[in-house]
């Protein structure tokens, strides 16, 4: 790939164009606010100019009920040999693009698991889609090249790509993207008028859950519009839980015996669920889940304290495969969590102690 068009200049589209023209591809970006495409080209996503001729493809990136409005804009134009666009949902796209009669031997649709709780331009990275999942979904009459085209793009962007149908896409995302975006919105929302105290007691815990809830509300409602009876229907099955789990909480709180353990057991039972369905969840690079163990070490807040535990650790030979950081509410220190394979974790906790380091537990 020698050149691209880059139509849409937000935290996805100026990611792409980052990492493209950081491996050498003449990028020509595209906004309908003029504005954020100079801030694009600014941080060195390319170039706002019109291509000399048609670029080797051209990446729609806007929301999904204007996928097929620019896809049928610039085929007229000639903007590109091949087209693929970004968006999250592929069913309405692809009912879009028909109903406007727009050529799909050119084009596939695609979907990069990648993004972030800020948006816009100055939130973009090129690095934004490494070991991610990229879905393709091709067309009846997609040609070889647009394919071939696609492929390139997502190699370029450090992604792993997936071909999926557009139904069994739009089902895949509600579940493990639209419903939890959701469900922790929904969690935060609880804490907007909560007591100062109780806020000031959040945890790890809380954290975890409510991370994606600085999410832009706006860009989410265009995203679940285009996938939202899908959506609905995750939901239902959540509430079903929810009603089972709240009616065993209130069977907790019964004088009689046998309904407390009923309602023991429609807790455990959701909860069980749970641990079945986190288990599936794929561990590192893909691989199926692996069970590591975690050590807990105190670290006081000051510069270069991350980078002396990571380097002792490496000292130790000791491969981090995850890590957490718990902040301590007022103080200046935290518990930061190291997960490792369960072999290491006792070389790790002596080498960490003999250099000094407080582990908890």
């Amino acid at each position: 790939m020698r050149s691209a068009a880059v139509v849409g200049t937000g935290l996805i589209g100026t990611s792409i164009a980052l990492a493209l023209a950081a491996r050498g591809v003449a990028v020509y970006l595209r906004d309908a606010d003029l504005d954020s495409a100079r801030t694009a080209a600014s941080l060195g996503a390319g170039t706002t100019e019109e291509p000399p001729g048609p670029v080797d493809l051209a990446v729609i990136a806007v929301p999904p009920g204007l996928v097929a409005e620019v896809l049928a804009e610039a085929q007229a134009a000639g903007l590109a040999r091949a087209y693929t666009d970004v968006a999250s949902v592929k069913s309405g796209p692809r009912q879009d693009i028909a109903a406007r009669g727009c050529r799909t031997s050119d084009y596939i649709g695609g979907h990069p698991m990648g993004g972030a709780e800020r948006s816009g331009p100055l939130a973009a990275r090129a690095d934004l889609f490494e070991g991610r999942t990229w879905v393709l979904s091709p067309a009846p009459d997609t040609s070889t090249d647009a394919l071939n085209a696609a492929l390139e793009l997502v190699a370029l962007c450090g992604a792993v790509p997936v071909v999926m149908d557009p139904g069994a896409h739009d089902r895949a995302v509600a579940l493990v993207s639209h419903t939890p975006q959701l469900l922790s919105s929904m969690v935060a929302a609880r804490l907007a008028d909560a007591d100062e105290t109780a806020v000031r007691l959040s945890g790890p815990g809380i954290r975890d859950t409510t991370r994606i809830a600085a999410s832009d509300p706006e860009l989410w409602v265009e995203i679940l519009s285009a996938n939202a009876g899908v959506v609905a229907d995750v939901l239902d099955e959540v509430a079903e839980d929810l009603r089972a789990t709240v009616g065993g909480l209130r069977a907790l709180q019964s004088a009689d015996a046998e309904k407390r353990a009923a309602g023991a057991q429609a807790v455990a039972e959701v909860m069980r669920r749970g641990n079945r369905g986190r288990s599936r969840i794929p561990g590192k690079h893909g691989a199926p889940p692996t069970r590591y163990e975690a050590l807990t070490v105190l670290i006081g807040d000051q510069p270069g304290e991350l980078a002396r535990l990571f380097g002792d650790a490496g000292q130790a030979g000791v491969n981090i495969e995850d890590v957490a950081i718990e902040h301590s509410t007022g103080q200046q220190a935290g518990f930061v969590t190291l997960s490792v394979a369960p072999t290491a974790v006792p070389v790790l906790a002596a080498a960490l102690r003999e250099r000094g380091w407080r582990i908890r537990g």
